[in-house]
This record gives structure tokens, sequence and C-alpha cells, in this order.
């Protein structure tokens, strides 16, 4: 599987480029990773709701047909688009993201980080009081399982998650925080939680480039996403 490394380019023709190349592909396309970094902007799921869009301020807000609620692109941020079909890889849309996730468990790794998954809520999370244990924190004593925002007590969020699966392929895909100004993260409920903390590997002690991180998150999921 190759994963392009396409660099700095809008959201937008992005998108719309993800959706022709699903609609055009066949059973003989090769599956394609594309490794992008966005200009600002917030992108809304199919369930997302309005008022998890705080202040959005300058920051052009997209709706889009992947799952999941409001999120952040901006630069700093490495954003992988899996472009795979489900049906010759030969696994379900729970293991895609599974491998997925499991992707980027490794490339943090890489980096000496520990990424954590929590139940029911796509993505990766990392401890904010040592990033770097592989100790998960336990539940609140109220709430075995854990509930809404009280899941992540403790945790920061530095990937997000959100697919979509049109005639058994894949688009949409990861973002991983790298560098950036976390500060429009604030301005949204990420994924539809309030109060849930976004981190990137800079602000955790990391210092990586965008191309190091790019790299590696494209080798993991070449790797974890192969039938």
């Amino acid at each position: 599987m190759h994963a392009a490394v396409r660099g700095r380019v809008a959201y937008l023709p992005t998108y719309e480029a993800m959706q022709a190349f699903t609609a055009a592909r066949d059973a003989t396309t090769p599956d394609e990773i594309w490794l992008c970094e966005h200009p600002p902007v917030f992108t809304q799921g199919l369930a997302g709701r309005p008022d998890h869009v705080l202040e959005p301020g300058d920051i052009p807000v997209i709706a889009t047909n992947r799952g999941g609620q409001v999120t952040y692109h901006g630069p700093g941020q490495v954003v992988a688009y899996p472009l795979v079909d489900l049906r010759r890889a030969g696994y379900f849309i729970k293991e895609y993201v599974y491998r997925i996730e499991e992707a980027v468990i490794r490339t943090l790794a890489h980096f000496g980080v520990t990424g954590h998954r929590v139940a029911g809520a796509p993505g990766i999370y990392v401890r904010l009081d040592d990033p770097f244990s592989h100790d998960r924190l336990p539940p609140p004593p109220h709430s075995p399982e854990g509930e809404g925002s009280e899941a992540f007590t403790g945790l920061g969020k530095i990937a997000a998650l959100g697919i979509k699966v049109s005639r058994h392929c894949t688009y949409h895909g990861v973002a991983l925080n790298v560098d950036m100004d976390l500060e429009p993260f604030l301005r949204i409920n990420p994924c539809g939680y309030a109060g849930l903390k976004t981190v990137d590997l800079s602000t955790i002690g990391v210092s990586v480039t965008w191309n190091e991180a790019a790299e590696v998150l494209g080798q993991k999921l070449s790797a974890h996403l192969s039938p």
C-alpha cells in the first residue's frame, strides 16, 4: 500500500478528491494513503451537532459525510487518509478502526509516547501527568465504565479518527497532532466532548518535525492496513 506525502493542501479540494477517487475506483485499483497538512479548518461529521461548535471565529466550518462530531485541522498536524478496499483487504469496519488506532499507537511508541484507547471513543489518548507511562488511569470511582467526559479524566487526545465507507471502500481518516497551535480546539467541543483536552507531541515534550511524523505514520498505516 503506497503512502503519498501531499503536504500542505486545502481541505475542501482534498475531500472532493477522496470522493472522486472512491467513486472511480474498481476492484483492481491499488489502495493508497494520502498524508496531508491543512490550513486551519473545522470539519463537522454527519451527525455533528451545531452546538459543539462554540466560537469558530475566522476559521471556516465545513460539513462532511464522515462519522463523528466536529474536529479541527491545522498546520503542524499530520492528517492521513487511507483509501482502502475493505472487501479486498478481508476485514470489516470495526477491525479497520482498530488497525488505524494501532498504527497511531505504534507511531507514538516510535517517539517514546504511550497511546491509550478509550472504550466507545475512537481516537488515541495520552496520560497528561505522564505521557510516557504504560499504566492506564483508573476510571472515575463513581462510574466504573466511565461516562461522557468523565471517561477522559487525566487524558488528552492526541489523534482523532473519522471515516466514511462507500461501496466497501474507505476515505477520510485520522489526524495526529504533532506541533500545533492548539487554541482552536478551545473553540469547539472536540469530537463532541465538552472540556476534552487536546494535546500534541510538542506540548508533551517530544520534538519531531511534520515530515518525520508523517513518514512514520505512513509506514505504520501501510503495515497495519495491509491484508
